[in-house]
């Protein structure tokens, strides 16, 4: 149970701390984008240095869901992780709107981005932010296997090299889609702010998993061994 808990503390620190920057900052300049971005992966380094030895730090279930295609964990122990991240990212997100609420922030106000919710339009609809979510997961979740793979990973510094492709992916995606490559980060604040976030979130759990998926057959072919290796003469 502490691993899940874990996962319910990460996901409501990021999802806190991402999208609260998101609302509070604004992401309408290159200032705001470099300040969001840099606030969801200054997170997960954060977090990562934190409950890292407890429960590996997926706080996002695409995360998940690409470790245990690649056998690492148990699919009992990736329900119990998805339950804490879905969880954690709805406490965040409700911690944000009351914060929002006492001090008059745009996220109480009917903003539809008011709590850093994800969107479809500037993707060009369903299909263009199904594209953009599909690869950018896909690059997050490789580097992830990678760095954290037992044999070929980059031990302790894996934490800082996912926080920082993290931030790298949001530069790219946050005018787009507002970045989510986390199904739990963009339930949270949809389920909370309704609307057009909660009508179009399936988009954000569909897209981030099948990324996720992806990258783990990516990297399983990867760190599979070779077995054509010439022969030294």
């Amino acid at each position: 149970m502490k691993k899940y808990f874990a996962e319910f503390i990460g996901t409501l620190v990021l999802t806190l701390l991402g999208c609260g920057t998101a609302v509070f900052v604004g992401c309408g300049e290159p200032a705001g984008v470099f300040a969001t971005a840099a606030a969801f992966g200054l997170s997960v380094i954060a977090m990562a240095y934190t409950i890292g030895g407890i429960s590996g730090c997926h706080i996002n279930p695409a995360i998940t869901f690409g470790v245990a295609l690649s056998k690492r964990m148990t699919w009992k122990d990736a329900c119990g992780y998805w339950v804490g991240q879905f969880l954690g990212g709805i406490a965040g997100a409700a911690i944000l709107y009351w914060i929002c609420s006492a001090t008059g922030a745009p996220g109480a106000m009917g903003d539809p981005a008011g709590l850093g919710t994800n969107g479809i339009a500037n993707a060009g609809g369903v299909c263009g932010a199904l594209l953009v979510e599909v690869i950018a997961t896909f690059l997050f979740v490789l580097v992830v296997l990678g760095t954290t793979d037992s044999e070929k990973g980059a031990g302790n510094l894996a934490g800082l090299a996912i926080g920082l492709s993290l931030v790298l992916i949001h530069l790219v995606c946050i005018n787009l889609t507002g970045t989510s490559v986390n199904p739990a980060r963009s339930f949270g604040p949809a389920l909370v702010g309704g609307g057009e976030a909660l009508a179009n979130v399936w988009v954000f759990i569909v897209a981030p998993l099948a990324g996720g998926a992806l990258a783990a057959l990516v990297w399983n072919c990867l760190a599979k061994p070779c077995c054509c290796k010439k022969e030294n003469k």
